[in-house]
């Protein structure tokens, strides 16, 4: 069982180092890059096939769909000016990170934004690779750390990650907050989490880890350290904030982020809508949709999978960022479906899983990661080509 670890007084706070590839890191993280390349690569071959199939194109089917042209659409043309009435119409719902740095990377490199997306999301997908096994690897080590990479690579909204969404960037940010979290270093927490806080709504689950974990440290230090962690406590929500903040400003009303939400049929019910719609899928319907299914068991193990990580004492900060990333996707009264792609940046949630798969026998491990490499290609070309709506 591992202990509940929150970085000690005497961890290096804002000296050092930055929280990156360290010397030997990306020696170690070798095999999981790989690892998590075979898998995608593999997702991407189905789904190219799938697409030829169907008499689609792969590089539209991944570029140029659904939230990817919301994205494209506000590096375009910047946000909306008011609320309107429209359903599923305001565009200020959207984060402004990515749409920012597909703009700006847009403006200094040849080819279509929407081909800049792409690279921006599989670069991203990489950083989010190594932020994960860095963390598996700081606290199990690098076979551990090596499967939850491939586990993350292979969730079942993965396809995602190679997408024009803000999923890979989002991970990339979570994943080495909580790892400079981890080596104490306050300064880079803090401004990590801040960017994720300008990257999605469930970027308040970086900040809250941050602070938490900051203010627990706080207590047990003095001097700068102390003024530094109280500092990175501070600032770890201004960019979710400062979002929220300015939407409200735009459109001219204290909760004007949420009035958009709202026009997006999106708003807080405590689970009520979540517990409802699972009763309805796995108890009264008679012929429930696949993909809904998959959601709902998504849903259902990745809760339980919170239970196993409680009970295994993970870390404080893994532990309430995806407390609080539960919190805000279960307690959502809003759309389904995408609810297992907005739990894809929840890699902590798999880490009991590979601390057994890497404990497991090599013929073990290799059924249960190539299981599910094989599972998630398969479940992305269903997402894309056969269910109709967004992933």
């Amino acid at each position: 069982m591992s202990q509940v670890l929150i970085p000690r007084p005497s961890a290096p706070v804002g000296h050092g180092p930055v929280p990156g590839p360290r010397p030997g890191l990306l020696r170690r993280a070798v095999p999981a890059l790989l690892g998590y390349l075979a898998v995608r690569l593999l997702g991407l071959v189905v789904l190219a096939r799938w697409t030829h199939l169907k008499g689609h194109g792969v590089w539209p089917t991944i570029a140029t769909s659904w939230d990817s042209n919301w994205y494209l659409g506000i590096a375009d043309h910047g946000y909306d000016h008011e609320l309107g009435t429209r359903t599923n119409h305001n565009n200020l719902a959207f984060f402004p990170l990515y749409p920012a740095l597909i703009k700006v990377f847009a403006a200094v490199t040849p080819g279509s934004r929407a081909s800049v997306a792409l690279v921006l999301a599989g670069v991203c997908s990489l950083l989010a690779a190594l932020g994960v096994f860095a963390v598996g690897d700081r606290l199990h080590g690098p076979r551990t750390g090596a499967v939850l990479t491939v586990l993350w690579g292979a969730a079942p909204a993965a396809v995602v990650q190679w997408m024009g969404y803000t999923e890979s960037l989002f991970t990339a940010l979570a994943a080495w907050a909580l790892y400079a979290v981890l080596d104490g270093r306050w300064e880079w927490a803090a401004g990590l989490a801040v960017a994720a806080g300008l990257t999605r709504p469930t970027g308040i689950a970086v900040a809250a880890a941050v602070s938490v974990a900051a203010l627990v440290a706080a207590r047990r230090c003095a001097g700068r350290a102390r003024t530094v962690a109280l500092a990175a406590a501070a600032a770890a929500p201004l960019g979710w904030l400062g979002f929220v903040g300015w939407v409200g400003l735009r459109l001219g009303r204290w909760d004007g982020y949420f009035a958009v939400q709202r026009t997006w049929e999106n708003q807080w019910d405590g689970g009520l809508g979540t517990l409802e719609v699972l009763r309805e899928l796995l108890v009264y319907a008679r012929r429930p949709q696949l993909f809904l299914v998959a959601v709902s068991v998504v849903l259902i193990l990745f809760t339980a999978l919170y239970v196993l990580s409680v009970a295994d004492r993970q870390p404080l900060p893994l532990l309430v960022f995806t407390g609080v990333l539960l919190i805000v996707v279960l307690g959502s009264g809003g759309v389904y479906f995408p609810r297992a792609r907005f739990l894809l940046p929840g890699f902590p949630l798999l880490l009991p899983v590979a601390v057994a798969v890497a404990r497991a026998r090599l013929p073990v491990a290799a059924l249960v990661l190539g299981g599910a490499a094989l599972s998630s290609a398969w479940l992305g070309g269903y997402m894309l080509l056969v269910w109709h709506g967004p992933p």
